[in-house]
């Protein structure tokens, strides 16, 4: 008679935490990476205003939260001309190119994300897999929600960032729970 071995289930959760973190962490390191330069070159008109008027300029690494968001279809808040705010997709105003690629990158990452979870917890049955692999939201999430006040820039009385409730389920909760579970599922599968 075997013992059931019961540290699966703390290393599954550890090392889908871990990896949701790394997955977080990477994409938006690779949005900055890649569109830094031009949102910099974006910014500068009217970072030149804002320092004029007394106003703090838009830091890159903020705006570029916001385009990061934007790829996990996490539209932005700016301030409306007419009083109030609206929410915008930068990716989808942009005239394609490299921005594009932002929609890409946060699933695949979570898919290698889970994939990873799913291995360090040694799954071999596809539900098991997904199960562990999910546990990457237990990285993201927070993360996400940490971001989502991170990236938030106030101008005046108006406030840009990331749209906060489909910042925390969509991107922090959906996003790795359904990638993340497709990975670790698929890990089981390759190693079959």
């Amino acid at each position: 008679m075997s013992v059931p071995d019961r540290t699966s289930g703390t290393s599954g959760i550890v090392g889908g935490a871990a990896a949701g973190a790394a997955a977080y962490l990477l994409g938006y390191l690779f949005a900055y990476v890649t569109q830094a330069g031009a949102i910099e070159d974006q910014l500068a008109g009217f970072n030149v205003f804002a320092e004029l008027f007394g106003g703090d300029p838009i830091p890159t690494w903020q705006a570029v939260g916001w385009v990061f968001y934007n790829g996990h279809f996490v539209e932005t808040r700016v301030p409306s001309l007419v009083g109030g705010s609206q929410l915008t997709n930068l990716i989808s105003q942009a005239d394609g190119g490299s921005l594009t690629l932002l929609y890409v990158v946060p699933p695949v990452l979570l898919v290698v994300a889970g994939l990873v979870a799913s291995r360090v917890a040694g799954e071999r049955e596809p539900a098991d897999g997904a199960k562990n692999g999910a546990f990457v939201v237990a990285g993201y999430l927070p993360l996400a929600v940490i971001g989502a006040f991170l990236f938030r820039h106030t101008v005046r009385e108006a406030t840009i960032a990331p749209d906060l409730i489909t910042a925390v389920l969509l991107a922090g909760a959906v996003y790795p729970a359904v990638f993340g579970a497709i990975g670790g599922a698929g890990a089981t599968l390759l190693s079959d």
